[in-house]
């Protein structure tokens, strides 16, 4: 029976496995310092190289524990993105479509590694998003922003608002935006000049390949009901 008040929500890669890593390297460094303890003679290269990757995998899993257990929220009305500084939402009738962004390399199109999204109103994003969630974004998006400018600026001249966003932005509704919501709503400009997209989603935030979860946004445009259910349907047989 279809439900219309269904919720699902989506688990991120890059939170997976964060317990597993701390597990394996906090029982393998004891494991290694009891081993060299109780023989004797110096520490060897072997040793200090599991060390290191007891040291390394016990980061990786702090790390990953430190994410949002949930990366997403879908509603009949809403998609939720949660970042682990705050989040954002968007209503379903501002959402225009999604996509994976590509820039022009030579003859052929590069993909970046996200998820592109195209809003209906921007500035009825920007009236709900959180100063420290978009500054965060700013910076933690930079680099795949970056390779679309350079792209684009194969001979060194681009424009200066390309490289460092301007602190003031005035809305297609007159409404003036100042700080670091109007250097966001500045990129989200620049990526649309630039790609189409106002908004993008990492790899990393998401379920699946940037292919699959493009058309899942797509297809919870059209009939969020139905994507739901089929979701929530097909986590509980797995």
């Amino acid at each position: 029976m279809d439900n219309k008040n269904a919720i699902l929500k989506v688990r991120a890669q890059a939170s997976r496995h964060g317990i597993e890593f701390l597990l394996v390297g906090g029982i393998g460094l004891v494991f290694i310092m009891l081993f060299n303890l109780l023989r004797p003679g110096e520490i060897s290269i072997v040793e200090i190289f599991l060390v290191s990757s007891c040291l390394a995998a016990i980061f990786v899993g702090f790390f990953k524990t430190q994410e949002p257990y949930y990366s997403f929220t879908y509603t009949n009305q809403l998609l939720i993105y949660h970042h682990k500084v705050g989040h954002w939402q968007l209503k379903r009738e501002n959402f225009h479509h999604s996509g994976v962004p590509k820039v022009e390399q030579g003859l052929e199109y590069l993909e970046l590694n996200a998820v592109g999204i195209k809003l209906n109103n921007i500035d009825e994003f920007l009236t709900q998003i959180h100063p420290r969630i978009a500054g965060r974004l700013l910076i933690e998006q930079r680099h795949i922003f970056m390779q679309v400018v350079q792209k684009h600026c194969k001979n060194g001249n681009c424009p200066s608002e390309w490289l460092v966003e301007e602190t003031d932005y005035t809305a297609p509704s007159g409404q003036l935006y100042k700080g670091l919501i109007a250097m966001f709503a500045n990129r989200t400009q620049h990526l649309r000049q630039l790609t189409g997209y106002d908004l993008l989603l990492p790899a990393n935030a998401l379920d699946t390949d940037i292919w699959q979860f493009s058309a899942d946004l797509n297809r919870w445009k059209l009939n969020p009901s139905e994507f739901i259910n089929t979701r929530l349907q097909k986590d509980v047989s797995n």
